[in-house]
């Protein structure tokens, strides 16, 4: 299977994707984890996007499809994938047709995170994560607190409020999302991929209806 899903910040496409990954043993390919993985292994496009990144600068388009060729090229890939955070825009998500075309794939399914912005505003404000590298782990204020307040269970290190996470700057992302990222759902509507899953149920319940969109798109 060839997955992508779409869906705003906050709607919980890391957290199902890892889930989907886990149980079809499927690569999970991020855009924030294949910079840093080609950045850290000194690939020809991993070089290349450094070169934005250590000026603060967005990574090109181009760049980005560079990095997933390299990864998509790979046999790893052959048995299938789920991209979570790419394509952005529509000038992404024609250049991904053009390189499956090359690798003469195709995506089979695209799953669209639907959730209100009022519930994602929630989600994402009340975010705390732990800045232990090591650690990672990540919480929220409402739905999963830490069992001290402010310091994380797994490594006693005290948590953070990302600075993108802070109400002025989530309502931005939001924006953003609706104006460059949303219009794809029609894009790949086109193609008669798109399965519209709600997102704003129990993890579990969503990953179950994920599932079933899953198989009817498969099926069909």
């Amino acid at each position: 299977m060839r997955i992508l899903f779409l869906g705003a910040p906050g709607a919980g496409k890391g957290t199902q994707c890892k889930k989907l990954s886990t149980k079809f043993s499927l690569l999970h390919l991020s855009s924030g984890d294949l910079l840093r993985e080609a950045v850290k292994n000194s690939t020809k496009a991993g070089l290349a996007a450094k070169e934005y990144m250590d000026k603060g600068q967005l990574v090109p388009d181009q760049v980005l499809i560079d990095l997933f060729r390299e990864k998509l090229s790979q046999p790893e890939s052959a048995k299938g994938f789920i991209l979570d955070g790419f394509p952005r825009n529509r000038a992404q998500a024609e250049s991904l047709d053009v390189l499956l075309a090359e690798l003469k794939a195709s995506l089979d399914v695209v799953i669209d995170l639907q959730t209100s912005d009022s519930i994602l505003e929630e989600r994402i404000t009340g975010r705390r994560v732990c800045p232990n590298k090591a650690c990672n782990a990540v919480y929220h204020v409402k739905f999963s607190p830490a069992k001290k307040d402010g310091i994380c269970d797994l490594c006693g290190t005290e948590l953070s409020h990302r600075s993108d996470d802070k109400p002025e700057l989530v309502k931005q992302r939001l924006s953003v999302y609706h104006e460059l990222t949303a219009p794809l759902i029609d894009y790949y509507g086109s193609k008669g991929i798109v399965s519209a899953v709600n997102g704003e149920g129990e993890q579990e319940v969503i990953f179950a209806d994920i599932l079933k969109a899953l198989q009817s798109k498969v099926s069909s």
